[in-house]
């Protein structure tokens, strides 16, 4: 049987730690809490569970704390966690299966984040395998009988462990609050941040975050390299930051680079059923509308395919 390190990362978490740690305390052979500045009584609780608490002085880099946790580890495989994560008794069965069953070659383990969509987060998805379990040490294995060669791609196995997944209020807002401290300057970010970084606006961004988005978003906009999926999402995020700023002349800009490139998504056709609307021409609002829920297809937030056109559309219908 393998052994296990829950490495953890938290901060205030006072409503979510106890739920989390009571459903890995019997598949953890060693439970890891580094705490990056925690105010209530996290430390505490977590000090039921463990005495391998540990306090890391904030860096603004999520990579920096998760690095540290995984370097206190001394078990056969890292198990990641969230304090705002727990499994079910059904599920934590099959993690002690897992732990039996694992075969050596395996170097990570992907298991189902649930509960998604029920909660507000950036994702379009209810149940999405994710990486994690890792194994510590990764043994370097030679392949092929000749031209021999080590193998560089590691062994996943898709287990079929689900993990609920239950954020707290506010999770967005700091997120949003890190990615426009990053953005900062002639900073460009990867193209998965830049992902990351429209939907977390399009899905839970107040109209605040949209604005002091715009100046990053247009230049990424203007920026090389960028694939046509990110360049939608890029459009759609300016269109709504230049309609919030009453800036018709940039609306119209990127609106039009979307549609001249045939790059037009749910997302930008609900933007100019708004600008339309509040324009006064509720038949093109309409029309619109419409688009953004039969002839498009959400970049982003997969209300835009649906929830919020119809709303619009029945808003229209009963005012006007």
């Amino acid at each position: 049987m393998v052994t296990i390190s829950v490495c953890m990362i938290v901060k205030n978490e006072h409503d979510r730690l106890e739920g989390c740690l009571e459903s890995l305390k019997t598949i953890a052979d060693e439970i890891i809490v580094v705490d990056t500045g925690s105010t209530d009584d996290t430390m505490e609780i977590a000090g039921r569970y463990t005495d391998k608490i540990y306090e890391f002085k904030w860096t603004g880099s999520f990579a920096d704390a998760r690095n540290y946790s995984f370097s206190l580890a001394k078990c056969d495989y890292i198990y990641q966690a969230d304090a705002d994560e727990l499994l079910d008794d059904a599920n934590i069965e099959k993690f002690r299966q897992l732990k039996i069953a694992m075969l050596p070659e395996i170097d990570i383990v992907q298991m189902y984040y649930c509960n998604q969509l029920e909660n507000n987060t950036i994702y379009n998805f209810d149940r999405e395998l994710r990486p994690k379990l890792y194994k510590r040490l990764r043994e370097f294995v030679w392949e092929e009988s000749i031209h021999e060669a080590v193998r560089l791609k590691p062994m996943i196995y898709d287990s079929d462990i689900d993990i609920i997944h239950r954020p707290g209020a506010g999770h967005e807002l700091r997120d949003l609050a890190a990615f426009e401290r990053e953005t900062k300057g002639n900073v460009i970010l990867s193209d998965r941040l830049n992902d990351i970084y429209a939907k977390e606006l399009y899905i839970s961004g107040p109209d605040e975050s949209f604005i002091r988005a715009r100046e990053y978003f247009n230049r990424l906009a203007d920026s090389e390299n960028m694939s046509n999926e990110r360049l939608t999402q890029v459009f759609a995020v300016c269109a709504k930051a230049a309609r919030l700023s009453g800036d018709d002349k940039d609306f119209l800009k990127y609106s039009l680079r979307a549609a001249a490139g045939n790059l037009m998504c749910s997302e930008i056709c609900c933007e100019i059923a708004l600008f339309m609307e509040d324009k006064g021409d509720m038949n093109e609002a309409a029309m619109w509308y419409y688009n953004a829920a039969n002839e498009t297809e959400p970049a982003m937030n997969l209300k835009y395919g649906n929830e919020i056109p119809e709303a619009g559309l029945k808003r229209l219908q009963e005012q006007y």
